[in-house]
């Protein structure tokens, strides 16, 4: 049952941030299907998890919220210069790299998995377990992994031993 009311939250949220809707026609009808949404598959958001509101991950996910927008912003114009050169096929130089990633929770990795396919120039290509693929337009963004996004992900997410 806690999985359904948060995916109804998380959805219902999501509505209203998107839509830009707030009368009330617009609103039952957002209600209404997170509503259906949430009753028919609201396990599936959070299959095999316990879903426990954790203050530190909330404010955790927060703080790394506008560090991976600017990082998207910063890898965004990198691909921008790339295209837009002159010699742009000098410029690049693709590679497909393989890592294992520190992170122990199942969410963790998905984040981390999503955020690098999120910035520009990087694709997640698999996730089996510990092991990641990506695939990198340049050597600086292969470089680059996993790095600061996988500790920051980690300092947000994961459990902290003491």
């Amino acid at each position: 049952m806690k999985a359904k009311i948060a995916a109804f939250i998380i959805m219902l949220s999501f509505w209203v941030i998107l839509s830009g809707m707030f009368d009330g026609f617009h609103l039952t009808l957002g209600v209404i299907s997170c509503l259906l949404v949430a009753h028919f598959s609201g396990k599936l958001l959070f299959e095999g998890l316990k879903v426990e509101v954790r203050v530190k991950q909330i404010f955790g996910m927060l703080a790394y919220g506008p560090w991976l927008l600017w990082a998207i912003v910063l890898s965004s114009l990198e691909v921008a210069y790339i295209v837009l050169h002159p010699r742009m096929l000098e410029k690049m130089d693709p590679q497909l790299i393989r890592f294992k990633t520190k992170l122990k929770s199942k969410f963790a990795r998905v984040t981390f998995a999503q955020s690098i396919t999120l910035t520009p120039g990087t694709i997640t290509v698999s996730l089996q377990d510990d092991e990641m693929t990506v695939y990198a337009l340049t050597r600086s963004a292969a470089d680059s992994l996993p790095g600061e996004m996988e500790r920051r992900i980690a300092l947000a997410l994961e459990p902290q031993n003491s």
